[in-house]
This record gives structure tokens, sequence and C-alpha cells, in this order.
């Protein structure tokens, strides 16, 4: 049996779109992103949406946006892939990192907050493998230290705290990267309830214009096509329908995985699960784990291997005296299974069988 890790699907819908994209002749920035982006943020409970070319894209223009730049700092957490931190490079700015709590394995506000210096200009926490951050902590802190609140929410489309859906506590981006819980192919946007903030982006996703040819900015090129917003539309519609298949393969997974802890999700809140992330038990050997499910055709994947802080260009930089007790235990113990929705259930009792037998 053969299970990949992840399962993309572009059905006739998206493809008809596309080619009605292609037909009328306005392949760029057009109808179909504007559609796109207003549908969006209305699905996340945003005012605004602004579409960009890929999530790493909606990080950076999103913090172009509030001014972050030379001198300032950003406090993210080191427990994510690694545009969190690069986009803060990219512009300018200096990351520093906070642990993470051990359960959620999303930033800890009491960490972010001992981070605070004179230099920090935003907090950025990452709604990490579809799991909200704790939003409400960091707004009061935010608001506490006035500071810019950011969200990285890549892998978080749908997910929420209560009745409010994440993408609208602070500036939030989002991907939809191929394998993320939908997709544009590339693609990624910002949310925000900032009218300036969302003027702002959209100059800054359009070489600088408001205006066609008067450049009121320095911009970049960070546009979506109308054909991906097209193929984004569609898959839009089917996200809910996607988001209960995930959490119907998690919550089977919960009741029958026995051998590694399974995710833990807060009361109220509403895990979207881009990804199903488990624990090994102290002293057992994850990799030996994750090389034996792959060996049974379970595509597991180890998100993520090595924390930001200790790669190597990070290494270089300087962040040698960084420690993250919690987030390098988590980068030794952790491993993905696939939750995808075209999971049948021959493969989720066989990805039950294979993991409480390989610990």
């Amino acid at each position: 049996m053969q299970i990949p890790i992840a399962k993309p699907f572009i059905g006739e819908e998206e493809k008809q779109a596309v080619m009605q994209v292609l037909t009328s002749g306005q392949l760029t920035t057009g109808p179909k992103v504007a559609e796109f982006e207003k549908a969006f943020a209305a699905y996340q409970g945003a005012k605004h949406g602004v579409a960009t070319s890929n999530g790493t894209t909606a990080l950076m223009a999103a913090m172009m946006a509030h001014g972050i730049g030379l001198n300032d700092e950003v406090i993210i957490p080191s427990f994510s892939f690694f545009a969190t931190a690069s986009c803060v490079l990219s512009v300018g700015a200096r990351p520093v990192f906070a642990d993470i709590d051990p359960v959620t394995f999303n930033m800890s506000p009491e960490a972010a907050e001992a981070a605070i210096t004179p230099r920090t200009k935003a907090i950025m926490p990452v709604h990490l493998y579809g799991l909200p951050a704790e939003m409400s902590k960091f707004e009061a802190i935010c608001q506490k230290h006035n500071l810019i609140l950011l969200e990285d929410a890549a892998q978080a489309h749908g997910a929420s705290i209560g009745q409010r859906r994440v993408g609208t506590w602070g500036t939030a981006s989002f991907s939809f990267y191929p394998t993320k819980n939908m997709t544009t192919t590339e693609g990624g946007m910002v949310l925000t309830n900032d009218d300036e903030i969302a003027r702002k982006l959209r100059m800054i996703r359009a070489q600088g214009m408001n205006t066609q040819y008067y450049h009121e900015i320095v911009g970049y090129n960070f546009r979506m096509t109308d054909m991906a917003a097209a193929i984004g539309l569609v898959q839009l519609g089917r996200l809910p329908e996607w988001t209960n298949a995930r959490q119907h393969n998690a919550s089977y997974f919960n009741s029958h995985i026995e051998s590694v802890t399974t995710p833990t999700t807060p009361a109220d809140y509403t895990h979207v699960y881009h990804q199903y992330t488990v624990r090994v038990p102290d002293g057992v050997d994850r990799e030996a784990v994750a090389k034996r499910l792959n060996e049974k055709g379970i595509g597991v994947r180890v998100y993520y291997p090595l924390p930001i802080h200790q790669q190597p260009v990070f290494q270089q930089m300087g962040y040698t005296d960084v420690h993250l007790p919690e987030t390098e235990k988590a980068t030794a113990q952790v491993f993905s299974l696939p939750v995808h929705p075209a999971l049948t259930e021959e493969e989720r009792a066989y990805i039950v069988q294979e993991v409480n037998a390989a610990c």
C-alpha cells in the first residue's frame, strides 16, 4: 500500500475555470483575482483580501505594509517553515525566536513576551499544522507593548477560535501551495481589517502603483494570476467538505492510535489538520519509526527536522547562543501522518495498525 502525505486535487471544474480565463485573454491580476480576494476574505471574516504570488510574498508584503524594516525585530517561533523567518530578513528586520508550548507546538505567548526588547516592532505567531495560536493572549501582549500583531496562517484555512476564524486578529498571510488544505497551484493572500494597510498592500504587490504607471512607493511584482484565482474560487467551494474529511480522519486516528502522543485541540478551538502530527515517547528513536512506516508505504514526513535558529544560514549569522528547549525537543520527536481528504477507510485502518506496531 502506498499512501502519500498529501494528495492535491484538481478536478474538471478547476480545469474549466482555467480555460475560461485563457479564453478571456485577461491572464494576470484581473476580475477573477478580485472575486477570489472578496470570497476568501468573507470566508475568513476579514474586511480586505489582497492576493499575492505565493505565501512567502504574502508574508513579506504584510511586513512592508506595516513599515517593518531595518533595525526592527519581529518575534516568531523557530518551530515553523523557513519562510516564517526568511521574510523577516527580506524586509531588513531581525528575527527573534521564542519557544513553543510543548502540547500545541505553537509559539508560547509567555515566551514571546519575555523576548520583547526596545527594538521589537511586531509579534507573528504561526497557526502551526492548522491549529490556531493563543490569539487573545497575543492580542493583549501587542496592545500592552504597542506592537504590530501579524498572523502566519499559511497552514490554517478555516481554523477558528470560537466563532472567530484566524486571519482576523492581525494582518494575516495565507498560502495556497499545492499541499495546503486548498490550492491555487501557487499563491498567497493577505487579510486585514485596516483600509490603509490594504491600500499599501495593493501597491506593494503591483510595483508600487495605485494608478497605472504612477509609482507612489517602491513595490514589487507579487501579483496573482487570474488563472490561479479561478482555481482558488473552485477550491474555496470545496474547502468546508475537505476540512470535515480531515477532521474526521484525525478523529479516527485520535481514537485508535495508542503508541504515540496524538494532537491535542484546546476547548473551543477548531483544528483544520493541515498536518496530523504525532510525537514519539521519550527514548524512542523517531528516525527509526519514520523509516519503518515509510518502508510500509505510509508517506510519513517530519515537519520540521531542524529548527530555524539551528539552520546553517542562521548559525552563520550568529544565532549560536539561541537555545529553545521545547522547540529542540519537538524537532527530535514529531512526525506527520497522511490526513488528507482522499484517505480511504482501509488506508486509515492500515495507518493505525502500522503506527501502533512501530513504537
